[in-house]
């Protein structure tokens, strides 16, 4: 199976210079934790709600006059549409993520997420293994 067959279709995305406040409503509005960052160039980033906590919030900036390309993740792992689906699961696991751009002649077509394959019974092995991987215990810093 290829990955055209199992992603989301009509992904929400936002701009660069939108601000953290658009981009939590964006994710309210769409119920998904993470956005695709896109430009006329096509996906540039990927903002998770822990993007927002972790380098927005934590540091007490506004997230209203913040630009989401501050707090985005600059470096995406992509996948085209036509890629076999145990090989995504393989680069999800090796990069330890759990959601992955589709992009087709540089512009966004869909996402796929861990969960995609999990709910399908023909890769419940992968997805398995590749949680397995993704969810490593972290180490937290004592308090």
């Amino acid at each position: 199976m290829i990955v055209k067959d199992i992603m989301t279709r009509n992904v929400a995305y936002i701009n660069p210079d939108s601000s953290v406040t658009e981009a939590a409503q964006l994710m309210q509005k769409h119920n998904v934790g993470s956005i695709p960052v896109c430009d006329k160039n096509g996906v540039i980033g990927l903002v998770t709600d822990r993007d927002i906590v972790v380098r927005n919030v934590a540091h007490g900036t506004d997230p209203n006059s913040t630009p989401v390309k501050s707090v985005m993740t600059s470096k995406v792992t992509t996948v085209s549409s036509d890629m076999d689906v145990e090989q995504v699961t393989g680069i999800m696991s090796k990069n330890k993520i759990r959601r992955i751009p589709v992009v087709d002649n540089n512009m966004l077509v869909g996402i796929v997420a861990l969960g995609d394959l999990a709910t399908d019974d023909r890769f419940n092995f992968e997805a398995s293994g590749a949680l397995s991987d993704i969810s490593e215990p972290s180490k937290p810093s004592q308090i």
